[in-house]
């Protein structure tokens, strides 16, 4: 993008600082204890308020009102979240701070960390270190070793089959695992996403791993930004060396108990023993585009973490424009500091906050390689980062130029 011209950028800059100033709150910090190695029955008693005070309080936080559905009864999730991609507005949220594993849920931070580093041409032969370390039970793409794959073919193994495989060989391409860990740890960091403590990047369970539902959401509203990941992320199918692979995305690609979801769009979903089963998703209907994250269902029942999401999406919609929001989605720190110096966006500064406390039940008034159905609706991510003068502009509308819809079996 050219840089803005000396005159408009000061303009956007003013506008900037002015508009967040108005979601500046005072900082509220906690101590962080030493985090388990387990998760726990009930949310800590106190969390980080990033992105609101509402949002660190345990239960349900939603602005009921005349006109605003009520949230579907029989959700079991311990942590969820409902969002507006493009404004960043938290329509409603459960315990969204409460520090899970997250499962693969976490290679949303691990592709938004390095998609941007290698071109998806690159080509790279696998060799036996580039898969040394990975848990026992991982899901993979099917990765050889002494074989040659492009960075794309890495990518859709990494988004359609959750491939620990393809996540190792990339990470030995970025340096190794621990430099990788690191870097995932920067960026969440950057992001604001302080509940994430990044120990594997493939978010396969370990000791202290953990991410919060509305870290996740920032995670994919950031990696939405980038072209590529929203292909990856979006597409249904596609064509490896093992055969034809298909996004294990249900809400994306279907199953037998869940239909497609009407408009949605990826991102990405986990599910590992102490994680349960984890959802990010992306969907957007009439205009309005949502990014609804579901942790970890009580409810063992088959597809379970989908049901759920999709029931969020519905209410989600439905309260879209009518409901008052109970926080927001921070920007990055560099775009705001860059907007207004030592300003924080509603944001306490509780890193990994823990403890315990009891839940009240409180409801406050296409690549090459793509194949199958494609790629879906590529989305509009809510943040806008002019390169020129670092300006970051929220509550702003960010139409992509790219947009892009289901294409027809090829």
């Amino acid at each position: 993008m050219p840089p803005p011209k000396k005159a408009l950028g000061r303009r956007l800059l003013a506008t900037s600082a002015a508009l967040l100033s108005l979601s500046v709150t005072t900082p509220v910090a906690f101590a962080a204890p030493t985090p388990s190695t387990s998760p726990t029955a009930t949310p800590p008693a106190f969390m980080s308020q990033v992105g609101g005070a509402r949002l660190g309080q345990p239960g349900t936080q939603v602005n009921l009102a005349a006109g605003v559905p009520a949230l579907p009864e029989d959700l079991t999730a311990r942590s969820w979240i409902v969002s507006d991609a493009e404004s960043g507005e938290v329509l409603a949220a459960h315990d969204a701070h409460w520090p899970l594993p997250p499962a693969s849920t976490l290679k949303m931070l691990f592709a938004d960390t390095l998609l941007p580093r290698f071109p998806k041409t690159m080509e790279h032969k696998v060799v036996p270190s580039d898969l040394a370390g990975m848990g026992a039970g991982s899901s993979v793409v099917g990765i050889k070793e002494s074989h040659t794959y492009t960075v794309h073919d890495l990518w859709l193994g990494v988004f359609l089959r959750s491939g620990n495989d393809a996540v190792h060989v990339l990470a030995a391409m970025n340096g190794g695992v621990d430099r990788t860990v690191a870097d995932m740890q920067a960026h969440a960091d950057e992001l604001q996403a302080l509940d994430t403590h990044v120990v594997s990047p493939d978010g396969y369970d370990a000791p202290e791993q953990r991410s919060s539902a509305y870290d996740l959401t920032l995670f994919a509203r950031s990696g939405l930004q980038k072209k590529d990941f929203r292909e990856y992320c979006s597409t249904v199918s596609a064509k490896f060396e093992s055969g034809e692979i298909r996004n294990t995305n249900r809400l994306l690609s279907g199953d037998t108990d869940v239909p497609v979801y009407q408009g949605i769009a990826g991102v990405k979903n986990g599910n590992t023993t102490d994680a349960g089963a984890t959802f990010t998703g992306v969907a957007e209907r009439d205009g309005k585009v949502l990014l609804v994250t579901v942790m970890n269902p009580e409810k063992h029942e088959h597809n379970e973490v989908y049901k759920e999401t999709a029931k969020l999406f519905d209410w989600g919609f439905r309260a879209a424009g009518k409901v008052r929001p109970v926080g927001e989605l921070v920007p990055p720190k560099s775009a705001q500091s860059t907007s207004q110096p030592g300003a924080t966006a509603s944001a306490g500064q509780a890193h990994r906050p823990g403890g315990s406390g009891r839940r009240p039940a409180a409801s406050a008034p296409g690549g090459t390689g793509a194949t199958g159905a494609g790629t879906a609706l590529a989305v509009a991510g809510g943040l806008l980062v002019l390169l020129g003068g670092g300006v970051f502009l929220i509550n702003r509308r960010w139409p992509l130029p790219d947009l892009m819809r289901r294409r027809p079996r090829s």
